[in-house]
């Protein structure tokens, strides 16, 4: 993540400009639509988290404040997880929607150790908008962090509205259904079965880069799901977590993942994959065989990159 990796490239749009029209309505009638559905949620626990995720901005990120966590991120991703990630020469110009599998239970390393890399490379001169849960999003502690480092609420106006600025966005659609996943499946790409990228990617005009990772399950090895006790705790309703999962971790050894724990040292490997384009004409997003033969191609995609540096692995900790 340092200053002096930072590439001088240029966020210009390279839409062609009807594609960057669509985008803009497609953005404008995302905002009101969410600011529609926000306001029909006040009231209650579920409506003070729609209020606070639906505070963004698109210059939320403060480049002062990246440049200090440098300090924190370059060892962890250098020496703790001893990250290694290719495949940088794949990514189009922007805007570009990246699209990664979520692993290593709540604190998703993989995810975090992308971002510095990301922020590493580009600096302030190519944002890539990471996205987050609405109720990461309205934690006050939490969330003004996540909003400094550029982070938006994983909601239609704030991506779309991202993308048709001509900035990059990355998503990871499996959410919990992936970072939560057993460890005995940690190798295996599902995305949740979530197919609302690929409709995003062809409404705003843009193409897909599907990112492959593994290393982040080893981080914090889930034994549990907890599908059982969330619905007994009512955070399916609260929060719209569908599991309350038991993992490998310290200084707890095991125990709910959603405490505060250090991550095993894990060693991390990941990899931007060819894009995968999309036609944008707007009638393919009502086209479920259209939207499900994209979703499961850059799915494979994404496995195929998984599978590959898998072979690399020989102990999940250390090598």
């Amino acid at each position: 993540m340092s200053g002096a990796d930072h590439t001088d490239i240029s966020p210009t749009d390279h839409r062609d400009p009807e594609l960057q029209d669509q985008a803009e309505r497609v953005a404008a009638a995302a905002r009101l639509k969410m600011k529609d559905k926000r306001e029909n949620a006040s009231g209650g626990l579920s409506g003070l988290v729609a209020s606070r995720a639906g505070d963004w901005d698109l210059t939320d990120q403060d480049v002062d404040s990246m440049r200090r966590q440098e300090k924190f991120w370059n060892p962890l991703v250098d020496k703790y997880f001893r990250m290694e990630i290719d495949g940088w020469e794949t990514i189009p110009p922007p805007p570009v929607l990246l699209v990664g599998v979520h692993s290593g239970a709540p604190f998703v390393w993989d995810a975090w150790t992308v971002g510095a890399q990301w922020w590493r490379r580009f600096g302030p001169s190519r944002t890539l908008h990471g996205t987050a849960h609405d109720a990461l999003m309205a934690f006050p502690l939490i969330g003004t962090v996540f909003r400094s480092m550029g982070v938006l609420p994983a909601a239609p106006d704030s991506m779309s509205t991202a993308l048709a600025e001509g900035r990059d966005v990355i998503v990871w659609p499996g959410g919990e259904v992936d970072s939560l996943r057993p460890w005995s499946e940690r190798d295996v790409a599902t995305l949740g079965g979530r197919t609302g990228f690929i409709k995003l990617a062809i409404r705003c005009g843009v193409p897909v880069v599907p990112i492959a990772t593994v290393g982040g399950a080893d981080a914090m090895p889930v034994l549990v799901r907890g599908a059982k006790l969330s619905k007994m705790l009512g955070l399916d309703k609260i929060a719209r977590l569908k599991v309350f999962p038991i993992a490998v971790s310290l200084p707890w050894i095991i125990a709910p993942a959603a405490l505060p724990q250090i991550p095993l040292p894990a060693k991390i490997r990941t990899r931007f994959m060819p894009p995968v384009e999309v036609d944008h004409d707007l009638a393919r997003v009502d086209d479920e065989e259209y939207v499900e033969a994209k979703y499961e191609e850059v799915r494979r995609s994404i496995q195929s990159g998984m599978d590959a540096l898998a072979t690399k692995r020989k102990f999940p900790l250390f090598r």
